[in-house]
């Protein structure tokens, strides 16, 4: 489903007079508790993507009195936007290598992975009446490959088991539980009002900055700051790098994949190769193989200014094949039709080596066979944040105890992307918005507890 449907597609049915009366009317002094008319606790979760559905989910589950805030009109806006070329959910490789795609944070998300995995992911799925299946690279889709129907099924099971809505809601204030929170309610029509809600406990899941037109724009990062919690500043994930081509190359070759290709971090004899493809865009490249070492090139890019990429123009060859190849007389034929016929070296990957070579480098076969297997591509600058897939940065690990509640507020506890982790794309982002979503919950049940035993 586009984004350009109409925004009360997916919107929430209005909420019973209890939920609504406590959510939207301002009571005249604070409340010494947070208790909804049922009696039960109350939690306020602030965010609709993934993570904050998965954590309105769990609470429900155990008894909660549940009320989510978003200040989109209406949830889930970067998760449909996910699916629309078919929502990869989650990775179908084995569990160790799958947890090892979180890098330094690996040990630190390890846990909420083990418990809420791929595998717990295709369940629950299949439990909402959405079926799973595995592509031919490993990566999990719903059958029907969009994000639409299972969005659709999850908010009907969610107001099944009582969550409360609020859409136009932005949080701006209120980290002491239980307690009251502040939001701004920014109606369709009519003007802007404070709306104070009360809380036993709080979630945040805020996602991180790379998606401001549907939600995430990291306006919460000085609201936090201001409270003494500490966030690492938020920077591109999954994102694409400027590299500085010649004119001719952008006017010509600007939105060119680049398919059957490897990519390396550092070059032979000590390179690790990758493969996949990736595109070639107005400014530098961008696409699913450089998401893979995107985090690596931002941090070079940091520390010197640059960062270098070797690229593999055809895995599939041996340089010495190649270059046996190339070294066959060409006659009368131009070079580049000797490249395409020879190597298969035309369109996009013999501009890349000319973009590198000079024109006597270009008639020296020994040397240019060597550049098409390990092409040295120079990375300036990553691309601004609001172009990423995703962000890194954010709530520290330190800020949070294993149950992810801030230690320097009691009551509040976070997930999803506004933690300090990242994941190349493949399934891994959404994962752990889940896994994180839903121990930042079980979080909060122990602590309600703990509260009513002491």
């Amino acid at each position: 489903m586009s984004l350009t449907t109409r925004d009360d597609v997916f919107a929430p049915s209005p909420p019973r007079a209890d939920a609504s009366s406590q959510a939207q009317t301002p009571d005249p002094a604070p409340a010494a508790h947070a208790r909804g008319r049922s009696g039960r606790p109350r939690v306020a979760i602030v965010g609709g993507g993934p993570a904050g559905l998965m954590a309105a989910e769990t609470c429900a589950r155990h008894g909660l009195d549940v009320q989510l805030h978003d200040r989109m009109p209406s949830v889930g806006r970067k998760f449909l936007l996910a699916g629309k070329g078919g929502l990869n959910l989650t990775h179908a490789e084995p569990l160790d290598a799958f947890k090892r795609r979180y890098a330094d944070r690996a040990d630190w998300l390890a846990p909420m992975i083990d418990e809420w995995g791929p595998a717990t992911l295709r369940e629950w799925a299949t439990a909402l009446g959405i079926e799973t299946f595995v592509g031919t690279s490993g990566r999990v889709f719903p059958s029907q490959m969009k994000a639409a129907p299972l969005l659709r099924h999850w908010l009907q099971a969610l107001r099944q088991a009582g969550v409360g809505l609020h859409m136009r809601h932005r949080w701006v204030g209120g980290l002491s539980l239980p307690g009251r929170l502040t939001f701004r309610h920014e109606p369709a029509e009519g003007p802007p009002r404070d709306v104070l809600v009360d809380a036993d406990a709080l979630i945040l899941a805020l996602g991180g900055a790379s998606w401001p037109r549907l939600g995430s724009d990291g306006a919460w990062v000085p609201l936090l700051r201001g409270q003494d919690v500490p966030v690492a500043p938020l920077q591109p994930a999954n994102c694409g790098f400027d590299v500085g081509w010649t004119a001719l190359f952008r006017e010509r070759f600007a939105g060119t994949p680049l398919k059957s290709v490897a990519v390396s971090l550092m070059p032979p004899p000590e390179a690790h190769w990758r493969r996949g493809e990736f595109v070639a865009t107005h400014d530098g490249i961008e696409g699913s193989l450089v998401y893979t070492v995107a985090a690596t090139l931002r941090d070079r890019i940091a520390r010197d200014g640059q960062a270098r990429l070797w690229l593999d123009l055809l895995p599939d060859v041996d340089e010495a094949v190649l270059a046996e190849r190339l070294q066959r007389p060409r006659g009368s034929r131009s070079l580049a039709h000797h490249l395409r016929t020879r190597a298969g070296l035309d369109g996009v990957k013999a501009a890349l080596l000319r973009e590198v070579l000079d024109r006597d480098a270009m008639q020296d076969m020994t040397r240019l066979a060597a550049t098409a297997k390990a092409l040295p591509l120079t990375l300036v600058a990553p691309r601004p944040i609001d172009e990423a897939i995703s962000t890194a940065g954010g709530v520290t690990m330190d800020a949070l105890d294993t149950r992810l509640m801030l230690r320097a507020r009691p009551g509040v506890f976070c997930a999803g992307e506004m933690l300090d982790w990242e994941a190349p794309t493949g399934g891994y982002l959404l994962t752990a918005c889940f896994a994180t979503g839903r121990r930042a919950a079980m979080g909060v049940v122990a602590w309600l507890a703990e509260r009513r035993m002491g």
